[in-house]
């Protein structure tokens, strides 16, 4: 029985340290591996819908993107090649699911900005961010434009950009996750490791 106060402490501890405890650096973060579950974690849809990131997985294979946010120029340029890469992935079985810590009216103005057809969905509280364990502490000198531009949403913490495939139990299949966000996955590497895993 005290094995089990143990360990049930020890796991709520860890939630807590994973949504509190954030590292300093995009290099320090300690993200989910190959294999591993992607927790059931809500996020909000561009109407303000809540919805569980593993009932849309469950559908089908994803292509979860996880971007800093519509601020971010080297992120809409990854988000406008995702959707020229959106046709063939979709005819692998695919689906593209694009995650940011924006508002869900940020996400609107990212959809006519950059004309995507794909999925964006709002983490602005960052649960699900910090579950995949990409999440660190905005820079200062980062804060006041990111607020600004989310609408006034308070966050304290970037997602470094990562993209992940994920198969329909929520298992992460494979993972690119680079800390400097000026660097990001080619679509013929994406295409490449897509079309070896849709088997």
């Amino acid at each position: 029985m005290k094995n089990l106060i143990y360990v049930i402490s020890l796991f709520f501890g860890l939630i807590v340290n994973a949504q509190t405890n954030l590292p300093k650096s995009a290099t320090e973060i300690s993200p989910l591996l190959i294999g591993e579950e992607i927790p059931s974690v809500i996020l909000q849809s561009i109407d303000g819908k809540n919805i569980k990131f593993n009932d849309i997985a469950k559908s089908k294979k994803t292509i979860l993107v996880i971007y800093r946010g519509g601020w971010c120029p080297y992120c809409n340029l990854h988000l406008s090649a995702l959707g020229e890469a959106e046709e063939k992935l979709i005819e692998m079985g695919y689906q593209i699911i694009a995650v940011s810590p924006d508002s869900p009216e940020s996400l609107r103005e990212t959809i006519i900005k950059d004309k995507l057809n794909y999925t964006l969905l709002s983490d602005s509280k960052g649960d699900f961010t910090k579950a995949l364990g990409i999440a660190y502490i905005i820079p200062n000198g980062l804060k006041k434009n990111v607020k600004t531009i989310l609408h006034g949403i308070k966050n304290d913490f970037l997602p470094v950009p990562s993209l992940f495939i994920v198969n329909e139990k929520s298992e992460i299949e494979f993972e690119y996750i680079s800390p400097d966000y000026k660097t990001r996955i080619s679509n013929e590497l994406l295409l490449a490791v897509a079309t070896i895993l849709k088997k």
